[in-house]
């Protein structure tokens, strides 16, 4: 069975979304993949499995249900549907679904946190011109 994101609609509403798309130009580490180290990828790339390291990119990523990541993520756009124990860095924008988990910190552009998602961090979503130079907390995240 292939799993992507439809490059129309360009974000999943849900996970049956992602099971029934083709995956044009997309990478796939499936459910029983588990990597410990960094990723890089360009366009975008779909997780299911397990991943203890850095994942950085200037594209899109989707973290699936059942993906359990450990590390700091630095992308464009991020869609979570599964678990991520580390700080996020979303350019664009960063959807959080309904039975996703994120226990770390996140900076974006754009927030978009379904009913159900759980987010236990510290957040800041700004314009993509970065943090306000009188903001207090405009040097909390690690990666600034």
């Amino acid at each position: 069975m292939a799993i992507g994101v439809d490059r129309n609609q360009r974000t999943a509403k849900s996970w049956g979304d992602l099971e029934n798309v083709s995956p044009a130009g997309k990478c796939i580490l499936s459910r029983d993949v588990e990597i410990e180290g960094s990723i890089t990828f360009q366009k975008e790339l779909l997780i299911d499995g397990k991943v203890q390291g850095q994942i950085n990119s200037d594209g899109v990523l989707t973290i699936g249900e059942n993906a359990d990541i450990h590390g700091y993520i630095k992308v464009k756009s991020i869609i979570l549907f599964g678990k991520v124990h580390g700080n996020i860095a979303a350019a664009e924008r960063c959807e959080l679904k309904s039975k996703s988990v994120l226990q770390g910190d996140l900076k974006a552009a754009r927030l978009l946190m379904e009913d159900g998602a759980t987010f236990n961090g510290q957040s800041e979503v700004t314009s993509k011109s970065g943090p306000r130079s009188d903001s207090p907390k405009g040097k909390w995240l690690p990666w600034q």
